[in-house]
C-alpha cells in the first residue's frame, strides 16, 4: 500500500472508530488496514492511534496528522473525479455561505435548476452577513459584496453590481426637494455601518463629480434592516440594486438622481486557502455568476 492509499486508511479509520468498518468503506481486508496504520506509525516514529475495548481513537499526535492528511486525501478525491468527468453530475456535500439579503432575494429562489442538474448533491447553505471563516466553519464557498481585502482566502470577482440612491416614492413626496447631490444633507439617511458619516462620490457623465457626505440618526448592521427601514420610509439609502430588486422592478422603491452614477459593486466568489477548489464549489460559482449577469 503507497503513501496515499496508507493516508486514507488513516482517515478512514479516524472518522469509523474501527478497522473493520473503515476496511469496509475502502472495500480492503481489515489486516490490510492495520498493516498501513502500522506501517505508518513505524514511518512517522509517532503511535497514532489508542487502542481500546472502546474502539480506536486519535493520539494528540494522530489527532493532529488526521487534520493535515484528511484534507490531503479529500483534494486527492476530489482531483480524481474532475479527471475523470469534468461534466458528470456532482455528489457529496457542499457548504456554502451567502450574505442574507443577497441569498434570500437572488440565490435560494434560483436554486431550483442546479439542485435538479445534481441530483446526487446536498447543499447546506449559511445565510449570515457576517465575514465567516472558510477554513474554521467548513465552508466550501462563500459569495461576498463589496471590496475584497482579505488574503486568507482565494478571491473570483463574479460580477459587478449597478449601486443606486434607493427611497421610497412616499418619502420622497414628503421630504425636502431633491435635485442634485448637494441636497443629500437635508435627507434622513439610513446607513450600513454603526456609526460615522458616509461620503460616496457621484459622478455624471460629462466628467462632473461631486463627493458629499450623508449623516444618518439611523445605522443597521445587517441588509435585512436596511430594506426594513427604507420601505418603511424612514429615509434614502445607498445600496446595490440586488439587494432591491424586487422593489425596484414593482416601483415600491425608486432610483434618485438617476443623471449621477455611483462607484458598481464587486461581487465575489471565495475560497479557502491552501486548498483544492472542489469542482461543487466551482459549479456553484458558476452558477452564481450566470444568475447575477442575467439579473
Amino acid at each position: 500500500m503507497d503513501r496515499l492509499q496508507a493516508m486514507t486508511a488513516f482517515v478512514r479509520v479516524v472518522e469509523t472508530g474501527s478497522f473493520t468498518a473503515a476496511a469496509r468503506r475502502l472495500h480492503l481486508g481489515q489486516p490490510a488496514v492495520s498493516k498501513a496504520i502500522a506501517q505508518l506509525e513505524a514511518q512517522l516514529g509517532v503511535q497514532l492511534l489508542l487502542r481500546s475495548s472502546h474502539g480506536l481513537t486519535p493520539t494528540s499526535a494522530g489527532q493532529r496528522y488526521f487534520e493535515r492528511v484528511a484534507r490531503i486525501v479529500a483534494e486527492a478525491e476530489e482531483a480524481d473525479r474532475a479527471a475523470r468527468d469534468s461534466t458528470a453530475s456532482l455528489d457529496g456535500r457542499l457548504r456554502v455561505a451567502l450574505p442574507t439579503t443577497f441569498g434570500r432575494i437572488q440565490i435560494v429562489p434560483r436554486l431550483g435548476p442546479f439542485l435538479a442538474a445534481h441530483p446526487r448533491l446536498d447543499v447546506d447553505i449559511e445565510l449570515d452577513d457576517r465575514r465567516v471563516d472558510l477554513i474554521t466553519e467548513g465552508i466550501d464557498i462563500a459569495i461576498r459584496i463589496g471590496p475584497m481585502n482579505d488574503s486568507a482566502v482565494i478571491a473570483k470577482r463574479l460580477a459587478q453590481g449597478r449601486r443606486s440612491l434607493i427611497a421610497t416614492p412616499h418619502y420622497l413626496a414628503t421630504a425636502p426637494l431633491l435635485d442634485t447631490p448637494e441636497d443629500l444633507p437635508n435627507h434622513q439617511a439610513i446607513l450600513y455601518t454603526r456609526g460615522g458619516t458616509l461620503k460616496p462620490t457621484f459622478r455624471r457623465s460629462d466628467g462632473t463629480e461631486m463627493t458629499i457626505p450623508l449623516h444618518a440618526r439611523l445605522h443597521l448592521s445587517a441588509a435585512e434592516g436596511i430594506r426594513a427601514a427604507t420601505l418603511a420610509h424612514l429615509g434614502l439609502t445607498i445600496a446595490a440594486d440586488w439587494m432591491f430588486q424586487p422593489e425596484l422592478e414593482n416601483g415600491t422603491v425608486i432610483r434618485c438622481l438617476t443623471d449621477w452614477h455611483l462607484t458598481p459593486v464587486d461581487l465575489w466568489a471565495l475560497y479557502p486557502a491552501g486548498r483544492l477548489t472542489s469542482a461543487r464549489a466551482r459549479a456553484f460559482s458558476d452558477f452564481v455568476q450566470h444568475i447575477v449577469t442575467m439579473a
